[in-house]
């Protein structure tokens, strides 16, 4: 498999811009997946510039519903007319942010876009193919990341706290190996290893995403629960990528406890597994 990072908050260099978002083009040897399309349009800038072309992408999974993630839909869509866009069904509902001077700023995505033809809302365990699969509806075994607070989503007319069930994780399979994609883990990393585990009865061998250890309106995980994070994706004896929501602090400790277990993803970088 063939992993280009077309959108994350670094880059590799300045020949690729780089914003708070993510998008990730995933080649294997039948399918030309995207996952995620960032904030804006920069996921097709960086993507040509990468040799991608979006136009010929299979299918695009949305990992949920905010629009550091889903913000480059629209322009996915004036790409690319064929190929089958997975969001969970509640992926369109209202979500918001506080922000640092306690204004309610709003990060869903466009719901215009949820009434296009190329749209297939998921649930709970999807198959999109042969070795291909969303997963969501993830069980609450360990606390979700500190850094959620603040993260509201609109019901009955009023704001409460999110509880992200319209987030969801990409399975692919290959080669008697499989990869694990997670676009902010906003359940907490360790409660969605162990449900693929309860859905595999293994770990995967690979995982890739932002495991939202810190939040833009400032503060990381506390260190301990960083240190626990960390010895346990060690115990899963799986290879790690990550990036975006992670940060490079919480990064820095994980690398610090996992060594060569898990590496930093910018954007303009490229990998095979």
């Amino acid at each position: 498999m063939l992993i280009k990072t077309l959108v994350e908050n670094t880059s590799v260099s300045e020949d690729f811009g780089s914003e708070h978002g993510l998008s990730l083009y995933i080649e294997t040897k039948k399918q030309k997946i995207l996952f995620d399309v960032g904030a804006s349009e920069l996921f097709l800038q960086n993507a040509k510039k990468l040799g991608v072309n979006i136009a010929d992408v299979d299918f695009l999974v949305i990992s949920h519903g905010h629009y550091d993630h889903g913000g480059g839909l629209k322009t996915f869509f004036e790409e690319n007319t064929k190929a089958e866009v997975f969001l969970h069904r509640f992926a369109f509902e209202k979500h918001y942010a506080i922000r640092k001077n306690d204004e309610l700023d709003f990060i869903g995505l466009d719901e215009d876009l949820k009434q296009n033809k190329q749209v297939v809302l998921t649930s709970d365990r999807f198959f999109i193919s042969s070795g291909i699969q969303v997963f969501s509806n993830i069980v609450k075994r360990e606390p979700r990341p500190k850094s959620n607070s603040g993260l509201l989503k609109g019901h009955r007319g009023q704001t409460v706290d999110d509880t992200f069930a319209h987030e969801q994780n990409l399975v692919i399979e290959e080669d008697g190996k499989t990869l694990l994609v997670t676009g902010c883990a906003h359940n907490g990393i360790i409660n969605i290893l162990e449900h693929f585990h309860t859905l595999k009865g293994r770990m995967p061998n690979y995982v890739i995403g932002g495991f939202h250890l810190s939040s833009r309106s400032g503060g990381n995980e506390d260190s301990e629960m960083i240190d626990r994070i960390g010895k346990y994706l060690l115990g899963t004896k799986a290879k790690f990528y990550t990036c975006h929501c992670t940060g490079i602090e919480p990064y820095k400790s994980l690398k610090a406890v996992m060594g060569d277990s898990i590496d930093y993803l910018s954007a303009g970088s490229e990998i095979i597994i």
